[in-house]
């Protein structure tokens, strides 16, 4: 990863954060050439830090490379911007504002009861908000029977952290206020005002 030192955010707070933002995440391995699916990635807290929960379909090719302490790498990203420069007090350069996490991790293969076990938590994450979820538990018995053979669950424990939050870290704030009155008008529930707004203390 990339990170120039005004941008660079190591924390475990700042990527556990971005990763319950944003759990849909790029897994990236390296096959006979380098693979990458994209997958929900659900975060556990453990004693000495946290490991990542997912899975992914035993037809997908990475299926045949997956083992235990296989090396890969999660991409995470956070709300992200275009930022013209036409909205700056003096001429300078457009870019982009974003926010990322890179993790490095080894792998290691779930059980079918560890997996059932990831699959009932994350179902109920992503339907405990709905009108009318239908849970894990919920689904039919002969249709769980035949979904879980097609897919292998796994965790993956981190062996370094890396992030990023491009946030106009060393402009003055009349730029950046110009910035979140333009992001208001043209994409105003883009997370990356709330970003904007804290890293400056505005």
């Amino acid at each position: 990863m990339y990170q120039p030192k005004k941008y660079k955010k190591n924390s475990t707070q700042f990527a556990k954060k971005l990763i319950k933002n944003n759990p849909f995440a790029q897994f990236i391995i390296q096959g006979k050439q380098l693979l990458a699916t994209h997958i929900p990635v659900m975060l556990e807290d453990q004693k000495d830090g946290f490991r990542l929960v997912t899975h992914l379909a035993n037809n997908n090719p990475q299926a045949d490379f997956l083992h235990d302490k296989k090396e890969a790498l999660l991409i995470f990203s956070g709300p992200d911007a275009y930022i013209s420069s036409s909205w700056y007090q003096e001429k300078n350069i457009s870019t982009w504002d974003y926010s990322a996490v890179h993790i490095n991790c080894k792998i290691k293969i779930q059980t079918k009861e560890e997996l059932v076990a990831s699959l009932k938590d994350l179902v109920y994450f992503f339907e405990k908000e709905q009108a009318n979820p239908l849970f894990y538990k919920d689904l039919p018995d002969k249709m769980i029977e035949e979904h879980l053979p097609g897919i292998t669950g796994f965790y993956c424990y981190p062996q370094t952290i890396r992030g990023v939050g491009k946030w106009h870290q060393t402009f003055e704030k009349k730029d950046v206020k110009n910035i979140i009155t333009e992001l208001q008008q043209t994409c105003p529930h883009n997370p990356l005002i709330n970003d904007l707004k804290k890293e400056h203390d505005l």
